[in-house]
């Protein structure tokens, strides 16, 4: 096979297929989108059009991509295949969540490719580490994840808004089936092309691989239809009441996540209009949704895994401060004889595990090589599918996201990474896999992909089997229980996939599935006036980055600093500290979490605390609470912990609010005075409010320092370790209390 020719390519390295530069030439000349088949190549597409534009314009290239393992395979690639003249070992830099952001911004100035996952990127352009003007191609891998607010949406926005010469190319092999989606993702990443092939294509089918599909039935074991029947009573017994209170339900066997949804827009209608039915109804929707995933779990995961949710499920009803739901099924008989049946039941009994057993022990004495992914759905069934072929002697690993979730321990990227290099080596021949192997992972020599459920998702199922038949023929085998939710889910994503495929054959060869995609305009800065480039610094807790609020304040040229605040979501200046709590937010934390501890640590840590309360829904009707007790709340954190409590419609008003406050800080030479809320203060307040001005101080540190030293006057010339041992106040709030003290004026 001729190799490509060009002088930023490795020569006689990579292969050299027409599809491929078909697709790579058109993708130079306007955003693309590109959905291929998976195994056929798109990331050598990328590096086809990476390499064109770094010869042709210069600058640098981003390639983003979800997961570290997705980036450090998409730098590897590059690495061997990409060969830049002058190429040192700067050349390249990988940015993950795992990368200093003080590394990042240096690194930045030297790399000529950038491999990235999103959020990090989003971080550093938000405080301003640097910007996209020179970038002259993004790459966004997985590119069907760019919705919402996902962090895809916001990099393309400000790229195509501030790049010198843009150019987008955005790469999937699973759009989704839907029509409006794919048009929603070209929008928010300013696509105005789509080149897709299908396998069925002539420039394509050389280099497709035969995979086999293989559907297993089991039947459900009798114990666990007992089980589910009882569930389904339980289900049954909880439409009834709803019907009574007079909510349109469907009859069980019609209880889709569709329905589910349209019963709670009707309970969420009823609670607007402060019809008490709505907060009963809420209540038992909530209890469908735990007995709907009950059955799914008994149908197509097993007893063992089952069994575990039944007993979550009656702690959750037993412990303290138990919801009216959980506290109201646990007691319940049928439930109650769910549980003693499991309390009765020995081992799994359900076929699956063996079954699949048998499934990879008959693969890998065939073909002793092989490398095997099983996916399953769930953690639990994850670290049994483990442990059950351990214990049948099939040297096997687990591969799960990093969040760790009851006792269920995450795997750090780092750990992913070397997973996967384990894989590919040989050093085990099967991975046990959530959805986090699903998208993008390239293991060329994956003979045998196991779904040991359906997944009713047709881009999941799309992934799933593209992990295999890269380089050679595939096999996917699919277990299915037999007249359960799983040959439901089955036909469901088998139909979206035909519909998928048809619609990118309606994008086949360039021909987009709208008439066109408008650039999203610029946020307007409507009444803030303009930010000075430099100046006060708004300090924005990392976890609020995935929200509207720190994008938008970015457009309003706030000056932001990203990192995690020990209060607050905002901190303005040195004076003032913003928690930006939603209606439901707010209502949810008085009831079932401490609201009034987090305010007061909030209060404590800033002369001039703000509580923003964001939504248009109805603060006095989110939840079954007396109206009374709202407003005795907001009444209390105005007036007996001093914190402003404003209002706001959406995240666009937030930072509207967010951004003035800033500007009052920041305007004028005005001296920073101590908050004045009354006149007439006591001695004894006064006092409190001289030793709470120090630094990292606030009221309570206040009190405990007067009540141990007795007068301003002793506070101020104690020697540091005096001050520390006053409780609650630590080496670093002694030092600062001495220095302010004793250090001249300048």
């Amino acid at each position: 096979m001729t190799a490509i020719s060009h002088p930023y390519i490795a020569p006689g390295t990579l292969d050299s297929r027409a599809y491929q530069l078909s697709i790579a030439m058109k993708a130079l000349e306007e955003n693309t989108m590109v959905v291929l088949p998976t195994g056929l190549g798109k990331t050598a597409i990328a590096l086809l059009v990476a390499a064109s534009r770094l010869y042709n314009q210069g600058g640098r290239v981003l390639m983003l991509a979800p997961t570290k393992p997705l980036v450090e395979q998409h730098l590897r690639f590059f690495s061997q295949f990409l060969s830049l003249s002058g190429q040192n070992e700067r050349t390249f830099a990988m940015f993950t969540g795992e990368t200093p952001a003080s590394d990042r911004a240096g690194a930045w100035k030297d790399a000529r490719v950038i491999f990235a996952t999103p959020q990090v990127i989003k971080n550093d352009i938000l405080s301003g580490s640097y910007d996209l003007s020179d970038v002259v191609l993004v790459i966004f891998d997985e590119c069907h994840r760019g919705v919402g607010n996902y962090a895809y949406v916001f990099i393309a926005r400000r790229y195509l808004e501030t790049a010198r010469a843009p150019l987008v190319l955005a790469m999937t092999a699973s759009p989704g089936g839907e029509r409006e989606k794919v048009e929603e993702v070209c929008r928010n990443l300013g696509i105005t092309r789509v080149e897709s092939r299908t396998e069925s294509d002539p420039d394509v089918a050389p280099y497709i691989h035969e995979r086999e599909i293989e559907i297993i039935q089991v039947d459900l074991p009798d114990e666990l239809k007992k089980a589910t029947a009882d569930i389904n009573a339980l289900i049954d017994s909880r439409l009834a009441q709803l019907r009574s209170l007079g909510f349109m339900v469907p009859p069980r066997q019609q209880l889709s996540m569709k329905a589910l949804n349209a019963i709670n827009a009707q309970v969420q209608q009823k609670i607007q209009e402060r019809d008490s039915a709505g907060y009963m109804g809420a209540s038992l929707y909530a209890e469908l949704m735990k007995l709907r995933h009950a059955v799914g779990l008994a149908e197509s995961q097993g007893s063992r895994v089952f069994c575990q949710y039944i007993n979550r499920l009656l702690a959750e009803g037993t412990g303290s401060g138990s919801p009216k739901s959980a506290a109201r099924l646990a007691k319940d008989p049928v439930f109650i004889r769910v549980l003693e049946r499991c309390m009765s039941w020995r081992g799994e009994l359900h076929p699956k595990p063996g079954i699949l057993a048998d499934v990879v022990a008959e693969q890998l004495e065939t073909s002793p090589e092989s490398r095997i992914i099983i996916f399953a759905t769930f953690r639990d069934m994850v670290q049994q599918i483990v442990d059950f072929l351990s214990e049948r002697g099939i040297p096997c690993q687990r591969f799960v996201g990093q969040a760790t979730r009851d006792t269920e321990k995450g795997l750090s990227q780092k750990k992913q990474i070397e997973a996967l290099q384990k894989f590919r080596a040989g050093d085990f021949r099967v991975l046990v896999a959530t959805s986090v192997g699903e998208e993008g992972l390239d293991i060329p020599s994956t003979d045998l992909v196991v779904f040991y459920e359906a997944v009713p998702s047709e881009i999941r199922s799309i992934q799933r089997k593209g992990r295999t038949g890269r380089s050679g023929r595939g096999r996917i085998v699919v277990l299915v229980t037999k007249g359960t939710t799983d040959e439901v889910f089955r036909y469901v994503s088998q139909t979206r996939e035909k519909s998928m495929i048809a619609g990118i054959r309606r994008m086949h060869h360039g021909t987009a599935p709208f008439e066109s995609v408008p650039r999203s305009p610029p946020a307007v800065q409507s009444s803030i006036g303009d930010f000075p480039e430099k100046g006060l610094v708004v300090k924005v807790d990392d976890r609020e980055t995935s929200s509207r609020v720190v994008e938008v304040l970015s457009t309003l040229r706030v000056q932001l600093a990203i990192g995690r605040l020990p209060s607050g979501d905002y901190a303005i200046g040195d004076r003032i500290l913003v928690e930006r709590k939603t209606v439901r937010d707010f209502v949810d934390t008085l009831v079932d979490r401490d609201l009034f501890a987090q305010l007061k640590v909030l209060a404590e840590s800033a002369p001039r605390p703000v509580l923003i309360i964001e939504g248009t829904d109805d603060i006095y009707t989110a939840r079954d609470i007396h109206p009374n007790a709202i407003r005795g709340t907001l009444a209390a954190i105005a007036v007996d912990l001093g914190i402003s409590v404003l209002f706001s419609r959406n995240e666009e008003e937030t930072a509207q609010i967010i951004g003035i406050l800033a500007r009052r800080e920041e305007g004028g030479d005005r001296e920073r005075t101590l908050p004045v809320r009354k006149t007439g203060y006591s001695l004894r307040e006064q006092a409190e409010m001289i030793i709470a001005s120090f630094p990292d101080i606030g009221p309570k540190h206040a009190r405990a320092l007067l009540e141990h030293f007795g007068s301003v006057q002793a506070v101020v010339n104690a020697q540091e370790e005096d001050l520390v041992r006053v409780k609650g106040i630590g080496k670093e709030r002694a030092k600062k209390i001495w220095e302010v003290s004793h250090r001249p004026y300048r």
